[in-house]
C-alpha cells in the first residue's frame, strides 16, 4: 500500500481524537471550575522504508491550568481559588482537587461540593460546621468563622507542574505527584462570595472545530486521490483481458 495511505489515516486518527476533546470542552464552557484539554501531537518515523516518512501520532492530551474568570455570586458558601492552588475534596480512596468553589453545607453542617464529596481541611479531613450558627465567613487563607470562632479552614494545596493531571469524578483532577499544602498565601487565596468558570476561551475552541472539520476534508479528499491512484496503477499493470 502507498505510504501516502498510512499518512493520511494517521492523520484522520489525530484530527479525530482533537474532534473529540474539543467537543468536549465546548460542552463544558458553562462549567464551574471546568479544565479544557489540550491535546499534542508527536511525529512518527517509518522504519520500513529507505526514505524518511513522517506519520502523526494519535495524540497525548493534558488539562490546560489556566485560571477561568471569576463572577460575584454573593453567596457565603461559593470560594473562588486565586492564583496556582487548588480546594480538596474527599475521593473514593484519596483526596481529588478542584476549582469548582460551588459549596454546600448538609443537615448536619458537613461541608460539601455540588456533586455532594465532603471538602477537606489542610490536613485532609471533613469539615463540620454548625448548621444553627447560620453562613460561615471564609477568610483569604480559607479559614471559616461563624461568629467570633474559627470552626475549621479550607484546604488549599498545591498540585506539582511537572505532574499530570487526570480528570476524576465531581468536576476534580488528580495528580501523579503528590499534592502540598499552601504555606504562603502570597498570590494565593480564597475569595468569598465568587465562583470561578470554565477556563475554556469559546472563540478559540470554535475555531478548531472549523479547522479540524477543514484538514479532515482535506484528508478525505487526499486519501480518496491515493485510492484512486493505487487502482489505476494496477490496472495499466496487469496483463490485458485478465
Amino acid at each position: 500500500m502507498q505510504n501516502s495511505l498510512y499518512v493520511n489515516l494517521s492523520a484522520q486518527v489525530a484530527l479525530d481524537k482533537r474532534l473529540t476533546t474539543t467537543a468536549n470542552n465546548v460542552a463544558n464552557m458553562a462549567t464551574a471550575g471546568f479544565r479544557a484539554e489540550e491535546t499534542k501531537f508527536s511525529a512518527l518515523l517509518a522504519q520500513a522504508t529507505k526514505g524518511a516518512v513522517a506519520f502523526v501520532g494519535s495524540g497525548d492530551t493534558y488539562l490546560s491550568r489556566a485560571s477561568g474568570p471569576i463572577t460575584k455570586t454573593d453567596s457565603p458558601l461559593d470560594v473562588a481559588v486565586q492564583g496556582d492552588a487548588w480546594l480538596a475534596i474527599g475521593g473514593s480512596s484519596s483526596p481529588v482537587y478542584t476549582r469548582d468553589g460551588r459549596l454546600t453545607m448538609d443537615a448536619t453542617g458537613q461541608l460539601r461540593s455540588l456533586t455532594g464529596q465532603p471538602v477537606l481541611d489542610p490536613g485532609g479531613s471533613p469539615l463540620l460546621l454548625d448548621p444553627q450558627q447560620g453562613p460561615p465567613t471564609i477568610g483569604r487563607d480559607g479559614s471559616i468563622y461563624q461568629g467570633t470562632n474559627q470552626v475549621g479552614a479550607l484546604g488549599l494545596f498545591i498540585l506539582d507542574k511537572k505532574g499530570t493531571l487526570t480528570r476524576a469524578p465531581g468536576n476534580a483532577v488528580t495528580s501523579s505527584l503528590p499534592a502540598r499544602p499552601v504555606q504562603d498565601f502570597t498570590g494565593i487565596g480564597i475569595v468569598q462570595g465568587y465562583v470561578e468558570g470554565s477556563n475554556v476561551n469559546p472563540i478559540m475552541e470554535m475555531t478548531k472545530l472549523i479547522t479540524i472539520q477543514r484538514a479532515f476534508e482535506s484528508a478525505a479528499t487526499a486519501t480518496a486521490e491515493a485510492e484512486s491512484s493505487l487502482q489505476s496503477a494496477v490496472k495499466s499493470l496487469s496483463p490485458q483481458g485478465s
